[in-house]
C-alpha cells in the first residue's frame, strides 16, 4: 500500500475524527484542519496519539477563507508533504425560515459549506493532477438533495456541493483523479444529541432504518472512495441515510 497525505476539513469534530481515524488506519498521514485558536486541539491530538494514530497532525485555518486556506495548505506541504487526498468536511448550519433569515446568516453558511470547497480544493487540485493520483470528497447532505424546512442556506449550499463535484471530475478523471461526494443522513454527532430529546425522536421516527448513523459508517464510506479500490468511481453522489431518502 502507497502511504498518502491526506487533509480533513473540520477534522476535529464527530464525523471529522472518524475520517482521521479511518485514514490514518489505512496508514496514511492525516491532517486534520480546525478554527484558528481552537481550544482542544492539543488534547484532541494527545488522544489521537495516544491511542496510536501516530502519523495525525493538526492545521488550523478558516476554511471560508482564501487567503488562509493558502497559508494552511502552503504549511501543510511544508510540514507534512503534498495533499493527496482531501476530505472536504467542514460546515456549519444556522437555521432559519427564509423570510427571516438575513444576509449575514445567509453568507455564514454559504461561505462555510460551498465557498470553502472552491477555497480549499483550488490549492491541492494542481498538485494531484500534475502527480496523476489524488481524490477528493467532499461532504453534502440528504437535506441538499430533498430539501429542508428552515434550511435554505445549508440546503442551497448542499445541492452546490454535488454540482462542483460533478463537474470537476470532468475535468481531472484523465489525469487520475477522482472527484465525489457523499451526503449522509442525521448521524450520531454532538450537535445531533444535542436536539430537544422530544424532535430527535421524531427524526429517528421517520428513518426507516430506525436510528441515527455513525460516523464511523460516514467515514467507511468515505475512506472507500478515498482508496485505490475506488479508482473507477467519480463524479458521483452516494446517500447514506438509513432510507430516509431513497430516489
Amino acid at each position: 500500500m502507497t502511504q498518502r497525505i491526506a487533509l480533513v476539513t473540520g477534522g476535529m469534530g464527530g464525523i471529522g475524527t472518524a475520517v482521521v481515524k479511518r485514514l490514518a488506519g489505512a496508514g496514511h498521514k492525516v491532517v486534520a484542519n480546525c478554527l484558528p485558536g481552537y481550544a482542544q486541539k492539543q488534547t484532541w491530538l494527545a488522544t489521537m496519539h495516544g491511542q496510536g494514530y501516530t502519523e495525525v497532525y493538526a492545521a488550523e485555518g478558516d476554511v471560508s477563507s482564501y487567503a488562509a486556506m493558502q497559508a494552511m495548505v502552503a504549511d501543510i506541504e511544508a510540514r507534512v508533504g503534498a495533499v493527496d487526498i482531501l476530505v472536504n468536511n467542514a460546515g456549519i448550519t444556522r437555521d432559519s425560515t427564509f423570510r427571516k433569515m438575513d444576509p449575514a446568516t445567509w453568507d455564514a453558511v454559504l461561505d462555510s459549506n460551498l465557498k470553502s470547497i472552491y477555497n480549499v480544493t483550488h490549492q491541492v487540485i494542481g498538485g494531484m493532477t500534475d502527480r496523476g493520483w489524488g481524490r477528493v470528497v467532499s461532504m453534502s447532505s440528504v437535506n441538499g438533495i430533498r430539501g429542508q424546512f428552515g434550511q435554505t442556506n445549508y440546503s442551497a449550499a448542499k445541492a452546490g456541493i454535488l454540482g462542483f463535484s460533478k463537474a470537476l471530475a470532468q475535468e481531472v478523471v484523465r489525469k487520475g483523479v477522482t472527484v465525489n461526494c457523499v451526503s449522509p443522513g442525521y448521524v450520531e454527532t454532538d450537535m445531533v444529541r444535542a436536539i430537544r430529546p422530544d424532535v430527535l425522536q421524531k427524526i429517528v421516527d421517520g428513518i426507516p432504518i430506525g436510528r441515527l448513523a455513525k460516523p464511523d459508517e460516514i467515514a467507511a464510506l468515505i475512506g472507500f472512495l478515498s482508496s485505490e479500490d475506488a479508482a473507477y468511481i467519480t463524479g458521483t453522489n452516494i446517500s447514506i441515510n438509513g432510507g430516509m431518502h431513497m430516489y
